[in-house]
């Protein structure tokens, strides 16, 4: 039985620091009222939701990492996590930087779905 998915432990551990480096270096700005439109506005709130994405999806990834598995269908959930944990943060900061990339949200939702999916039927 493999216990340890190594590409998924290493892209979660790999996304948290990102998620880290991603709000260290979005927070030098976030003192400033007017930074990206003000507190509520769409490019900061999709800012936000980015890095915390990056933080959540990567440590998604780390526990599914050490969930032990065999059959095949957990495989292909193993690489619907990873692409879900990567569009996810992905869409949200280039939404922040150009509005109509929201409409392609859908595509790391219906991956994480899958993934789950998959886990639970698996």
């Amino acid at each position: 039985m493999v216990i340890a998915h190594h590409f998924n432990w290493m892209l979660g551990w790999g996304l948290v620091l990102a998620g880290f480096l991603s709000g260290a270096a979005i927070g030098l700005s976030f003192h400033r009222e007017d930074f990206l439109g003000g507190y509520t506005s769409f490019p900061r709130r999709m800012l936000r939701l980015g890095h915390i994405a990056l933080i959540a999806l990567g440590l998604l990834n780390v526990v599914f990492s050490i969930t032990p598995f065999v059959d095949p269908l957990r495989s292909t959930a193993a690489v619907c996590f990873a692409a879900g944990a990567v569009l996810m943060p992905l869409l949200c900061f280039l939404t922040a930087w150009r509005s109509g990339f929201r409409r392609l949200f859908f595509v790391p939702v219906v991956t994480l779905v899958t993934a789950v999916t998959l886990m639970l039927v698996g």
